[in-house]
């Protein structure tokens, strides 16, 4: 029961950051791909995260859309999704590495913790960084 609790609290709480994720980027989205985009990463279906994985690697994607993609990827466990969460932890702006890292976070990739310490101690990256890593 205890684990069942938990876990329902996660779900709450991953739906709240992907709501509030959508909401971030749809300003900047084109609205078609953006509603696409959206409902993939809902479906949770393996044809769904295959068709988000493409996005992490097709060449010309907006941001918005890898950001959507690796965010619901991360969190149903796909680690595909790794390494443009790791990109987007590094990322300037702080709401989007918070969103990157509870996507990490429920990921559970055991190469999360280098990755991150990796970037914490980079000197070019604290440097530039607005707000601590």
């Amino acid at each position: 029961p205890m684990a069942v609790g938990r876990s329902t609290v996660g779900e709450a709480a991953v739906g709240e950051a992907f709501r509030s994720l959508i909401d971030r980027v749809r300003p900047e989205a084109e609205p078609v791909e953006y509603a696409r985009l959206v409902t993939l990463a809902r479906q949770r279906s393996p044809e769904a995260r295959d068709h988000l994985a493409r996005v992490l690697t097709e060449p010309q994607r907006p941001l918005w859309a890898r950001e959507i993609a690796a965010f619901a990827l991360g969190s149903a466990g796909d680690r595909r999704a790794f390494e443009t969460l790791i990109f987007l932890l590094n990322y300037r702006d702080p709401v989007c590495c918070a969103t990157a890292a509870q996507a990490l976070e429920r990921l559970r990739d055991p190469r999360t913790a280098r990755a991150a310490a990796a970037l914490a101690t980079n000197e070019l990256r604290t440097a530039y960084a607005l707000y601590p890593v």
